[in-house]
């Protein structure tokens, strides 16, 4: 049985229905008498036109097919590319199928697929259109091009559109965003930093940045700061204009405040009047970074201290004699200090007659002291080393002295309080002493290399100071001398006494032993050495060593120059007198054998 609906079934039907007219068509032509060639040629006509009628159907079920076929592959293609540019792979294909889906169903499944697709690359190209505009945007303040000048964007339609591109993009928009940060903190410093200097000079800050772009002192907020290049550039140029300035402006109101501090000091101007310029008093001791106080450096505020200055120059000439006084009194006491002698054509007693008599302007005179007050300050900082060895050498024959004086104490030994606190003072002493030599020595090399080097005598209060410590040096071996031929005689005298008493035998004496305990304050067989005798007056002379202070007193003592004066000289020989007839054993005790500190 055929089914309905089949094409076999829909081939009988119509097969049936044909034969049927075929056989009225017939039966027709039978009652109209037609010939048989005649119904040949009209059954050949209706055949040709059925064939006709099939052609044309099947031409264009064929072409209905082609155009689907067509529009599924535009598709197709359409999708493919569109995955390419999203970089999509893994999405099925129906075209891949062979007779598995008719074209309609093939077409019916592609087409949502499509669309899909194409809201996806919309997306994608408005993210690539994002972020490009923000690329090209931050690019443009980086580099001071304006929005307008960069033009619309739009994207071709092959470029890529992959997340691998778009992350690229991501990532570069990323660093155009840090470098835009940096910029702008640099700008933003280099903005505070103008502001600072702006205001320690006192200049209007809104102009000087504005000479380099607008943006950077804006009073919208619609216009961005410009971060640019020429920006940075002409900032950092900006700021080393104003340190210039301020250079320049510092050095001159340090210049103008040292002459003010000069002449309030020669005036002797009161503190009240001077706290009018307390603020800028610290200009002097202060470096040109640590000054940051506002208007601090402005024009107005050196013109104030010019025309204080100028005042005051005009009020120290009218008190010239007086300032010519007390210069030449500073001039003095320098020269004191550094032990230089002053220079006497500027002598107090001269300077008055000179000013009294009209001869000299007191200003040109009033120069004169302040060049050699110059010149002293210059000399004596080239002669501090020097006189510092001078100041070390006279603690040290200061020292000796103590030391001689502290010998020859008879309660020396003594467990008084402050007795240990004196035989670590002895110790230290000694050790002092012992480097005077050398110390002597090394301050005649130092003192001769000065002289080479300037070409001039190294003077100690008008004496030469290598002829003071020759003098010295030679006085001081004179007296090591005599010790030694002290201790000689002494070692002579021991032996004799000690052949006297060995064959005559020693006999107690009490007068010696009341010697022993009066010089020495000890019970025991202790003795002091004799001091010896001087007859000539070379002797006598030779006990006193001349110090730079000594030539100091005897050559000032003369004119009355200094009114103090002191005379170093060490002290007598390291003996204590012991009456002649008492002729016992002694010791030397300069050495202190058997003193604490040496058991």
């Amino acid at each position: 049985m055929l089914e309905i609906g089949s094409p076999t079934s829909l081939c009988f039907r119509t097969n049936t229905t044909c034969n049927a007219l075929l056989r009225e068509l017939q039966k027709i032509w039978v009652d109209i008498g037609e010939s048989d060639a005649e119904k040949d040629r009209m059954l050949m006509e209706l055949e040709k036109e059925c064939l006709e009628i099939y052609r044309r159907k099947v031409d264009e079920a064929a072409n209905s097919k082609a155009q689907l076929h067509q529009s599924l592959v535009s598709i197709e293609a359409e999708i493919a590319s569109i995955m390419a540019a999203l970089g999509v792979l893994n999405i099925h294909s129906p075209m891949k199928e062979k007779g598995s889906k008719s074209l309609k169903e093939k077409l019916a499944y592609v087409t949502p697929l499509l669309e899909d697709l194409r809201l996806q690359k919309d997306e994608r190209v408005k993210q690539f259109v994002d972020i490009k505009a923000q690329i090209e945007k931050m690019s443009g303040e980086i580099s001071g091009y304006s929005a307008t000048m960069l033009g619309s964007l739009t994207l071709e339609d092959h470029q890529e559109l992959t997340l691998r591109k778009l992350n690229e993009y991501q990532t570069h928009l990323r660093s155009l965003q840090k470098e835009k940060a940096d910029r702008l903190n640099k700008v933003l410093d280099y903005v505070n930093e103008v502001h600072a200097l702006c205001g320690v000079l006192g200049v209007d800050f809104c102009q000087t940045v504005s000479e380099v772009h607008p943006s950077l002192h804006r009073t919208n907020h619609e216009q961005s700061t410009n971060i640019s290049d020429d920006t940075l550039d002409g900032l950092q140029h900006m700021i080393e204009k104003l340190k210039t300035e301020r250079r320049l402006r510092f050095q001159k109101l340090k210049d103008v405040v040292g002459s003010l501090f000069e002449l309030w000091n020669l005036m002797d101007t009161p503190q009240e009047e001077r706290m009018r310029f307390a603020r800028v008093s610290c200009v002097v001791r202060s470096s040109e970074s640590d000054v940051n106080e506002p208007n601090i450096l402005s024009t107005e505020t050196i013109e104030q201290v010019s025309a204080e200055v100028e005042r005051f120059n005009k009020l120290k000439s009218s008190r010239m004699k007086e300032l010519v006084m007390k210069r030449r009194s500073e001039l003095e006491s320098l020269c004191r200090l550094a032990h230089i002698e002053p220079d006497t054509s500027t002598s107090l007693e001269k300077s008055t007659a000179l000013i009294d008599s009209g001869l000299v302007d007191p200003s040109e005179l009033l120069a004169n002291i302040e060049a050699q007050i110059n010149k002293t300050k210059d000399e004596a900082q080239s002669r501090k080393e020097i006189i510092d060895r001078i100041d070390r050498w006279l603690s040290a024959c200061e020292e000796e002295n103590w030391l001689e004086e502290y010998n020859q104490d008879e309660n020396r030994y003594s467990a008084g309080r402050g007795g240990h606190v004196n035989l670590k003072h002895a110790e230290r002493a000694r050790v002092t002493v012992n480097k005077i030599p050398s110390m002597v020595d090394n301050l005649i090399k130092k003192t001769l290399l000065w002289e080479d080097q300037t070409h001039k005598s190294f003077l100690y209060d008008g004496v030469r100071l290598v002829s003071i410590l020759e003098d010295y040096k030679l006085t001081r071996k004179q007296q090591e001398e005599e010790k030694k031929r002290y201790r000689d005689q002494k070692k002579m005298h021991d032996l004799l006494l000690n052949r006297r008493e060995s064959i005559y035998g020693s006999k107690p004496s009490p007068r010696r032993s009341n010697s022993i305990k009066k010089v020495n304050g000890y019970s025991g067989n202790v003795s002091m050495p004799p001091t010896p005798r001087r007859n000539s007056a070379g002797a006598a002379n030779s006990d006193v060593m001349m110090t730079p202070r000594s030539y100091s007193g005897h050559h000032h003592g003369q004119n009355g120059y200094f009114k103090e004066v002191r005379k170093l000289s060490t002290a007598p020989l390291n003996f204590v007198a012991i009456p002649k007839e008492d002729s016992v054993s002694t010791t030397y005790t300069y050495s202190e054998p058997d003193s604490p500190l040496h058991n």
